[in-house]
């Protein structure tokens, strides 16, 4: 027996989607999109427009999901209402470039927690998450409820010292990043090189935003970790649907509440230079000691992003393995607790490798690359399925937006970002077309 057990709820796949979002948007992101937005008004519009693009793609993922529940997300889909190629394109982009992401947030955590041993930190962080999915996807579920839980809290602490320290000034938010602050091109490009920028961020009026809501892009795209589940769900057709927009909608609440006060308390100049800016919140506020606690709750919300990325990875590689677009020996469920163990311990050895060779530039603007390009999938695969009588939503229209708005975000990220991302999915088209060729051959 190959197949997993559905065992998640509604409750717990809100769970899993919020530990795979909360983390990476707001200790790591909202600095190089403030830089590419150029001011307070414009990072406020891009948060907008991520989430909206996210919430289309949700919308398709839900749909499709509940069509095909089983482990692979947009892999799957693409194959089923496109074409293997389709398919092919999609997980290789989604593995290689979640697989890039599961290194940078092992890297945050070994920067956060222990920054001149960081590689050390991140391999045995990488070794812990994995060893926690490999007993099952219940324990997942129920460690990243704690994870969770920790990182809410955190994010509390951080709004209320940012509201009542003395420091908010809304008047900020109408702010531009100031053109002579000398250290926010050098200090925003090195954050925004940890976030994939790759060089300087930012550009003229609206594509500046467009910029920095493709950055923030990746802060959402932790939702579709319900989907890559959806062989361990419940009634897919009922819970996934459910799940994902409360998810999505919980963490960009979240988003746009602790963006406005870090704006207010900072000022966009400051938050765009900085690179620890939830910690710079709190001190600025009167509070330094808190800093540690802030750096802490920042190393358990990496950590549930982590726990969540490497287990869907592992579902993806499994549903490529069944089709032998990977080694078939990636199939194997364990017989005990259920899981795709040869395909999350292939992953957590080549995020190991990573980890050891790489650093965090360039992995957040190259996995948003691929992520969208993953995502116009999605979108394009959508837009193949019948009318849905049960929906009051314009699920058509959502598609089509969809679609465009990943295409638009994709192209206007930094131009780094979509060079790698290009090599990544040109790779996928030669390797798909060479397999192809040599099977005709036999």
């Amino acid at each position: 027996m190959t197949t997993l057990e559905r065992r998640l709820g509604v409750p717990d796949a809100v769970v899993i989607g919020l530990g795979s979002m909360l983390g990476a948007g707001v200790f790591v992101v909202f600095a190089p999109a403030t830089a590419a937005a150029g001011g307070g008004p414009a990072l406020l519009g891009a948060l907008a427009v991520a989430g909206l693009v996210a919430y289309c793609n949700a919308t398709s993922s839900a749909r499709l999901a509940a069509r095909y529940p089983e482990s692979g997300g947009t892999y799957v889909y693409g194959r089923e209402r496109l074409g293997p190629f389709a398919g092919f394109v999609a997980g290789w982009g989604f593995v290689v470039g979640k697989t890039a992401s599961c290194a940078a947030m092992a890297l945050t955590i070994g920067a956060y927690l222990w920054p001149g041993y960081a590689r050390p930190v991140a391999v045995a962080a990488v070794l812990a998450v994995t060893a926690v999915n490999l007993r099952g996807v219940q324990k997942t579920a129920r460690v990243t409820r704690w994870l969770v839980a920790v990182t809410l809290a955190v994010l509390l602490l951080v709004a209320l010292v940012g509201l009542f320290g003395g420091e908010f000034r809304p008047a900020r938010l109408a702010d531009a990043v100031g053109a002579g602050a000398g250290g926010v091109t050098s200090a925003g490009s090195a954050v925004g090189g940890a976030a994939g920028s790759g060089g300087a961020v930012g550009g003229p009026g609206g594509v500046g935003l467009l910029t920095a809501a493709g950055l923030l892009f990746f802060a959402f795209a932790g939702y579709a970790r319900i989907a890559t589940l959806g062989e361990e769900v419940r009634e897919p057709a009922r819970t996934i649907p459910r799940a994902m927009p409360v998810a999505l909608g919980l963490v960009l609440l979240t988003y746009l509440g602790l963006a406005v006060v870090a704006l207010s308390v900072l000022g966009p100049t400051r938050l765009a230079g900085s690179t620890a800016p939830l910690a710079e919140v709190v001190e600025a506020g009167g509070f330094p000691g808190l800093g540690w606690l802030v750096r802490a709750g920042a190393t358990v919300a990496v950590l549930g992003v982590l726990l969540a990325l490497v287990a869907g990875v592992g579902r993806t590689t499994l549903a490529m393995a069944r089709r032998r677009d990977l080694p078939g020996g990636l199939a194997a469920v364990h017989p005990r607790f259920r899981v795709p163990h040869r395909a999350e311990l292939a992953v957590a050895a080549i995020v190991i490798v990573v980890v050891a060779l790489g650093d965090i530039r360039s992995a957040i603007g190259f996995s948003s690359c691929t992520v969208l390009v993953y995502y116009a999938i999605t979108n394009a695969a959508a837009l193949t399925l019948g009318p849905d009588p049960g929906r009051r939503l314009p699920v058509r229209a959502l598609a089509w937006s969809g679609l465009a708005g990943c295409l638009l975000l994709a192209v206007t990220l930094p131009l780094g970002s979509v060079l790698a991302g290009s090599a990544v999915l040109a790779a996928a088209a030669l390797t798909y077309a060479a397999r192809h060729a040599l099977r005709r051959r036999v």
